[in-house]
């Protein structure tokens, strides 16, 4: 017998509704009891869906009751980028999570994204983004910086966040990012000088500024968390465990907080430069997943003109993008970090 459509969830009713990308739609479950404000994003890239997919099923839990807020307040944003998840690719009009900061004179779509999506997040003390990846790889987080008064990205919430990134259910995590992104700017510029807006913006400092790095601009604490390979059936399941620990760990829900992993598990890896791709003939020496090892020297690809990229150290690469286009990120290098990681930083008191 057909369902009524009065008596289906939420989430089923999202299912069937095309994004408009005229709208930023968000849920946001509010408890009578005070507690941590968190918010959960999918769909910052258009073509990465399996956050979409597991905030889905989780509002249809939260919907049928199978699971209930008990404190504090939750906000779920299945499609933050609907324009791009529309044309099921990475951007509508530009790459939303880069120069993500409010503007009061929009040049695209994304910028008009940001003036919303910016006091969104300022609400909130917690975010959760969920990703995945162009190449194969494994599941990973990436955290903030360690706590600092430095003028790129100051911040005093590491332990939280590395308590809760422990707990998400992979057990890789990275850092370095901005770091990393700030001196490939300074690269970029010293090969000429931009002049098509989306060049202007990849070599602007603050383009490597996306929704985490934001979010800790305005006092909270925030994880992006790479789920596996696009097409991935097991990457919405890493993106629901990880939502439902969130959850768990942050005491919104009665559920047990997660435990922490043994201490030889987690795997901390620091970002230590971005190669980018320079020509539309630049192809890599072999087909690299995220996290493949390389020695120093080794070759990693080869210019246009034949010169050869190599490994600047032995490490790992990460992020490949053989279709990366040129003036833009073609593969990150990473290296082991030796920041002690601390997995009781979160405590019951709210981050802010």
């Amino acid at each position: 017998m057909p369902q009524n459509p009065r008596h289906r969830t939420l989430a089923e009713r999202d299912m069937n509704t095309e994004p408009n990308p005229q709208l930023l739609r968000s849920h946001t479950f509010t408890a009578l009891r005070p507690g941590r404000r968190l918010i959960v994003l999918g769909a910052v890239h258009g073509n990465e869906v399996c956050g979409t997919r597991a905030i889905e099923r989780v509002l249809a839990e939260l919907d049928g009751g199978a699971i209930a807020i008990s404190s504090g307040s939750v906000t779920f944003v299945p499609v933050t980028n609907a324009l791009a998840y529309q044309r099921k690719q990475r951007v509508g009009e530009r790459n939303l999570n880069r120069n993500l900061r409010p503007t009061a004179a929009p040049a695209d779509h994304e910028d008009r994204i940001a003036n919303v999506l910016c006091p969104l997040l300022a609400q909130h003390d917690v975010l959760l983004d969920l990703h995945s990846f162009h190449a194969p790889g494994a599941p990973f987080a990436m955290v903030g910086p360690a706590d600092n008064t430095g003028a790129l990205e100051p911040f005093a919430h590491a332990a939280q966040e590395e308590s809760l990134a422990l707990r998400l259910g992979p057990r890789r995590l990275v850092e370095g990012w901005l770091d990393t992104y700030a001196v490939g700017v300074k690269n970029r510029l010293q090969r000429g000088d931009p002049s098509e807006r989306a060049h202007m913006l990849s070599t602007d400092p603050s383009y490597g500024i996306g929704t985490t790095e934001y979010m800790r601009s305005v006092g909270g604490c925030a994880i992006t968390l790479e789920c596996g390979q696009h097409e991935e059936p097991q990457a919405v399941e890493v993106a629901y465990r990880a939502i439902r620990n969130t959850l768990a760990h942050l005491q919104l829900v009665d559920d047990p907080p997660p435990p922490p992993p043994p201490c030889a598990e987690p795997e901390l890896l620091r970002l230590c430069e971005v190669t980018d791709r320079h020509h539309a003939d630049d192809h890599f020496a072999r087909v690299w997943a995220s996290y493949d090892r390389v020695r120093g020297g080794e070759l990693v690809g080869t210019r246009h003109d034949g010169t050869p990229v190599r490994a600047p150290a032995d490490g790992f690469i990460v992020f490949p993008n053989a279709k990366a286009l040129p003036g833009n990120e073609w593969f990150y290098f990473a290296q082991p970090s030796t920041r002690p990681l601390r997995a009781d930083g979160a405590g019951p008191s709210l981050v802010r």
